[in-house]
């Protein structure tokens, strides 16, 4: 059983939440893409209105990978 800790950092306004496991691909960013990598002016892609450095860190969670297939 492999264990992941990557990121997820979500929007305040609207509640997009950006997983480094996931990525966005409909914006480029592939699924393992870093929070680092991502440009600091990147918008949210589902209200547009926020920049990056809103977006809020969720704390770090220890998931199995078995738990989100």
């Amino acid at each position: 059983m492999s264990v992941s800790t990557a990121r997820r950092h979500r929007c305040p306004v609207c509640d997009y939440a950006f997983d480094e496991t996931v990525g966005a691909p409909r914006e480029g960013f592939p699924a393992g893409t870093r929070w680092a990598d991502i440009p600091d002016d990147w918008p949210c892609p589902d209200c547009g209105v926020r920049d990056k450095v809103d977006f809020e860190p969720e704390p770090i969670t220890e998931r199995s990978t078995e738990e989100k297939k």
